[in-house]
């Protein structure tokens, strides 16, 4: 309702702002009114009040209080608190009580915000976006993920173990097996982690929530080993990325066996030849087109530097040839995963690896 006074002080902010050259439909948009309703005011009696009712309508047959409560009672209690209106309407009538229509159940139980989960079932749990991470030399951020390989038996498969650094791209360790667990994943952990000479608390391992990723026997071997966990949220396979992608690339190779494997020796010998490739011979384009084997050793800065001075070199022999820069070969000194959102600035927030090295 809009009193009488109200109503002709608003009729003459809009007479004001229409005669300094507005238009009435932006000026009723302004204060929260339509034009609509404008013109009515403008049409009537100088003094008419509104026409409207003041009375409050209420259906005769709303619930009463008691019959609310009642309701509310029934759905809550030992017999009926485990289940939907859906099934206590009908368990009502086999015992000749009616109380209201299952309609009036699942709106009396929505407004009391007790309609979800009310069977014996996990509430939905909100989960946070991983920790951000960021690495800027090799050995430093792992991830590694497990894929299946066919077997000559159908349904059966062979379990390829894959571990990467994300820096460098380059596989780091990697073992085929006829089954998939914690223990055979640690001992690879272990074998890599000898291999390449790591220092407790110096790499973070990523992986999602396979179960040999969270299993007893590979937490355990992360603790002895001092190589901090960080796990994908469950169902997101975009929390790890770099595992996902890998295995799209070596899956999609021409040289992919169109035949499934007849042994596990057949799938270790495959297996091993296509490491040597992808980590001697693919150019990966996230890392300028450098082998991850080369960037591992971090001899990818003087390849890169070779070809931005070749490039240069062609654009002055012949500048018309090159409307702006030349191709970037600037290297990329940190990789991030799962970034935050950047600031104005475009700076990614400091990264849990540096705030280590910083303390």
């Amino acid at each position: 309702m809009t009193a009488l006074e109200e109503r002709k002080t608003l009729i003459g902010l809009i007479s004001e702002a229409t005669m300094g050259g507005a238009r009435q439909a932006r000026a009723c948009e302004v204060l929260g009114l339509s034009a609509r309703t404008v013109q009515r005011w403008q049409g009537a009696e100088p003094d008419a009040v509104d026409g409207r009712s003041l009375r409050c309508f209420e259906p005769p047959h709303k619930l009463s209080a008691a019959e609310r409560a009642e309701l509310l009672a029934v759905a809550n209690s030992a017999e009926f608190g485990h289940l939907p209106p859906s099934q206590i309407v009908p368990r009502l009538a086999d015992q000749q009580r009616y109380i209201a229509s299952e309609s009036t159940f699942y709106r009396v139980l929505r407004e009391e915000k007790q309609l979800a989960h009310r069977r014996s079932e996990r509430p939905t749990t909100v989960r946070s976006k991983p920790r951000a991470i960021c690495a800027d030399a090799p050995n430093q951020l792992y991830s590694w993920d497990i894929t299946y390989l066919p077997a000559a038996v159908r349904g059966q498969y062979f379990y390829l173990y894959l571990f990467m650094d994300v820096f460098s791209r380059m596989i780091v360790g990697w073992q085929v097996y006829a089954e998939e667990s914690s223990a055979q994943a640690s001992e690879v952990l272990k074998d890599l982690c000898a291999r390449e000479a790591i220092p407790p608390n110096q790499v973070i391992l990523h992986s999602d929530n396979g179960g040999p990723m969270k299993g007893a026997k590979m937490l355990a071997t992360l603790q002895a080993l001092g190589v901090m966990p960080s796990l994908s949220r469950p169902g997101v396979s975009n929390d790890n990325p770099y595992s996902e992608s890998l295995f799209k690339t070596l899956k999609y190779r021409p040289a992919y066996p169109l035949e499934a494997f007849d042994t596990l020796f057949a799938a270790r010998t495959w297996v091993a030849g296509l490491v040597r490739w992808y980590n001697h011979e693919h150019r990966h384009s996230a890392i300028r087109f450098v082998t991850p084997a080369l960037r591992h050793a971090n001899l990818d800065q003087d390849i890169l530097d070779r070809r931005a001075a070749l490039y240069e070199t062609a654009r002055q022999r012949n500048p018309l040839r090159w409307k702006g820069p030349t191709r970037n070969w600037k290297r990329i000194h940190a990789v991030h995963l799962n970034p935050d959102r950047t600031d104005d600035d475009g700076v990614i927030p400091q990264s849990r690896y540096q705030e280590r090295k910083a303390a």
